[in-house]
């Protein structure tokens, strides 16, 4: 195990041939399955189990993600123990979607991404073998994960966020936006239309994306969509950004109703998510006597929004810091 984490720090040094090694391999011991989620549409998930590991990780990945994308995370948690479990959310991966239009991000209501989890929690991890079982959620995932565990407190024996979505990063003021997003709740075309600036997936350059320095792990996420068409989605539209706004302040308005021991990693160079929303919810669990590990956001210096598929020395931190939280919760 000590010999894998050492791997961490030094793998985009000969990437290509991890990849198409090891992690190949990897892939190809995965279950995939399927649940009927709200509204009867499809949930695809993905298991990794191993024959002596009484621990599960559960990641909740973020907008837009599928499992696909996962599987080096997978390998690195599977590899210090852990089996694996991994949800595609309704609209996006390998799941149904709601418009006819796939690229189109959205959800009728945020809460249906809850209820897909929950469905999903009852039925293949609360009635599994394990001892333990833990929670990873990343960005939308992370919203997603904080608010099942407002349901269910005692579900999980500890969860790790990394750039939870508590807030939205946005370029016109708070009091604009809403304005904007309350005027499309009202008419149909416009709140199921693609918000503002956004449109159809397509393939960024390296050189401007803001998710990670990473440009190996960048290529090969492209290359996802490239190999695969349908895990493409483009932008979100205006009632999911107006449903992932209100998450977010339910998120914060239950802050206290999560007692379960939490990890909250936090990107310094963030763009996507707000930030101060992770301070503000470390500030008050910590004030109701349920302190985020720490008792304020893990910073992980230089990094963007990704920070799971960050370059390696970034990523190693974040990693060492999630496995050795897990730990200490044995």
């Amino acid at each position: 195990m000590f010999q894998h984490k050492s791997e961490w720090k030094s793998r985009e040094d000969a990437f290509a041939a991890f990849t198409m090694g090891p992690l190949t391999a990897f892939w190809q011991q995965r279950e995939e399955g399927e649940l009927t989620g709200v509204d009867g549409i499809p949930v695809r998930f993905v298991r990794f189990r191993g024959v002596n590991n009484d621990r599960v990780v559960v990641i909740c990945p973020g907008r837009i993600e599928s499992y696909v994308k996962y599987a080096e995370l997978a390998y690195d948690l599977f590899h210090c123990g852990f089996d694996i479990l991994i949800i595609d959310h309704r609209g996006q991966g390998r799941s149904g979607r709601m418009l006819d239009d796939t690229h189109r991000g959205h959800v009728v209501n945020f809460s249906d991404y809850v209820d897909d989890f929950a469905a999903f929690w009852q039925q293949e991890v609360a009635a599994g073998p394990w001892r333990q079982r833990f929670i990873l959620g990343h960005s939308m995932g992370g919203a997603i994960a904080t608010l099942f565990l407002q349901r269910q407190p005692d579900a999980c024996d500890a969860i790790a966020l990394c750039a939870p979505m508590f807030g939205i990063v946005m370029r016109l003021p708070e009091w604009m936006v809403r304005q904007i997003l309350d005027w499309a709740e009202g008419h149909p075309r416009v709140r199921d239309g693609y918000a503002i600036g956004t449109g159809r997936w397509r393939a960024l350059p390296f050189s401007v994306n803001i998710l990670t320095h990473s440009r190996q792990r960048y290529r090969r996420n492209l290359r996802f969509y490239a190999d695969e068409p349908r895990l493409r989605v483009g932008g979100p539209t205006y009632h999911w950004v107006r449903e992932g706004v209100l998450a977010g302040e339910q998120v914060m308005a239950g802050a206290t109703a999560v007692t379960t021991p939490m990890l909250l990693i936090q990107a310094e160079e963030e763009q996507v998510v707000d930030n101060r929303m992770h301070d503000r919810f470390c500030e008050l669990r910590a004030a109701a006597g349920y302190p985020c590990e720490g008792g304020k956001p893990y910073v992980i210096k230089g990094a963007y929004h990704e920070i799971l598929f960050e370059k390696d020395a970034m990523r190693a931190v974040a990693l060492h810091a999630i496995v050795g939280f897990f730990d200490r919760h044995r």
